[in-house]
């Protein structure tokens, strides 16, 4: 494979939720033991982040507060994802004062993909000296500590960050194909690898294959054989090659579209309670779909039981219209949810997924539908939505919202599922 050699770099935020928490209370995030974690959830609350302290006494990330051992004593700071989102956007702007923004790829909250090529002629830099520079801007302006990797390709800059990056002490960590397979050929669990998730590293080992040296040197037969189409992926990654570029990503366009939305419920709910939450989960999704101008002709839901050797159910209908009203929407719903989910178990998530997505324009009924109704309907959804816009999202609610077990009002104060930090709403 002919490749142009390009120098990217990876850059994360440690434990961002946390050092954005210490930077607010004035503390260092590497001298304070601090989770982020909603305590109304209880003991077994997820913790969303914890301090780079915390992980050095064993504490993972993502564990549960009740999985904190007990002589370890700790800050709890509710989530604050406004503060998070805005916080962010700072380091997005810092990342604007020397870089173009078809160059940065924002991975996620607190990690961006950025192609400093360049970058590195223009400030008379090497790729070591420029990605130290930008993680002292950040320490300094946002005073949040960063981990960056740099790689020949995204992949191994994401490598080099989520691997070697660690051992190092500048936290900085270079990789090319070569130095790949000399230091991490062997490395193991082979699940430190992007995306190498358990099911993959369960295949892999029944092939006999524990790490990436395994895998290239593996039979490439039965790797395809295995993987199916998704085996070039992970051959080429063994390598240490990655052909995407962040102007491939810029470029890229889904062909398929769907709006989705899951809930991780605050307790055991019983299938009654659920029920509830999922009619408002429809009704939310609706809104949504106005919002946004689209409309969708399928729907799937998904329902995880609290005792997970019970398979959770997945169930799919297709409608007869295309359209974004909650009255077709939630009939379809709810006859998926009382003829699959099973009503002797409680459920701990939820989740519903409108397919088939397509612009507004594209709304179709059919013969038997009352067309004076829809036209009712969309015209006072229409109206509720301005009034959301304008006055809050719960400015208007329905009487499920104030049924036992609801979530949709609570939610509503929240930001990607977690608190924003202001109660006041």
């Amino acid at each position: 494979m002919v490749q142009t050699t390009r120098i990217n770099t990876c850059i994360d935020m440690k434990t961002f939720y946390a050092s954005v928490e210490c930077r607010e209370r004035g503390l260092n995030p590497f001298e304070t033991n601090l989770v982020v974690a909603d305590v109304s959830r209880g003991s077994n609350a997820l913790c969303l982040a914890v301090s780079p302290k915390l992980k050095a006494q064993g504490v993972r990330n993502r564990c549960r507060l009740s999985e904190i051992p007990r002589e370890i004593k700790y800050i709890i700071a509710p989530p604050q994802m406004a503060l998070y989102i805005e916080v962010a956007a700072d380091i997005y702007d810092i990342y604007l004062d020397y870089i173009s923004p078809e160059d940065i790829h924002v991975y996620s909250i607190d990690e961006s993909f950025i192609d400093i090529t360049p970058y590195l002629k223009i400030y008379n830099m090497d790729a070591m000296s420029f990605v130290k520079m930008l993680v002292d801007e950040i320490a300094i302006r946002a005073k949040i500590p960063a981990t960056a990797g740099i790689g020949t390709n995204l992949y191994l800059a994401k490598i080099a960050l989520d691997i070697t990056a660690k051992k190092n002490k500048s936290h900085i960590a270079y990789l090319d194909e070569e130095t790949y397979r000399e230091t991490l050929w062997t490395h193991r669990p082979i699940t430190d690898f992007w995306q190498v998730a358990d099911g993959t590293a369960n295949r892999l080992a029944r092939m006999a294959i524990y790490d990436m040296r395994g895998v290239a040197h593996g039979s490439v037969d039965l790797l395809y054989k295995t993987f199916g189409v998704n085996a070039e992926l992970l051959i080429d990654h063994a390598w240490g090659r990655e052909s995407c570029t962040i102007a491939d990503i810029k470029k890229y366009k889904s062909k398929s579209k769907s709006v989705s939305f899951s809930q991780i419920l605050p307790r055991d709910y019983s299938f009654d309670e659920a029920r509830i939450v999922m009619t408002e989960m429809v009704q939310h999704g609706a809104y949504e779909l106005m919002k946004r101008h689209v409309v969708a002709s399928r729907v799937c839901i998904y329902v995880s039981y609290t005792h997970s050797e019970i398979p959770s159910t997945h169930a799919a209908a297709r409608l007869r219209v295309v359209t974004a009203l909650n009255s077709k929407f939630a009939p379809v719903v709810l006859d998926l949810y009382d003829s699959y989910v099973n009503r002797m178990v409680k459920i701990r998530r939820l989740g519903i997924s409108f397919e088939n997505v397509v612009d507004e324009g594209c709304e179709g009924y059919d013969l038997f539908t009352d067309m004076e109704n829809v036209e009712k309907e969309k015209s006072r959804e229409h109206v509720v939505l301005a009034l959301k816009a304008k006055y809050g999202k719960n400015a208007v609610l329905v009487g499920t919202n104030f049924m036992k077990g609801a979530t949709q009002r609570e939610r509503n104060t929240f930001i990607g599922g977690h608190r924003a930090g202001d109660d006041t709403k």
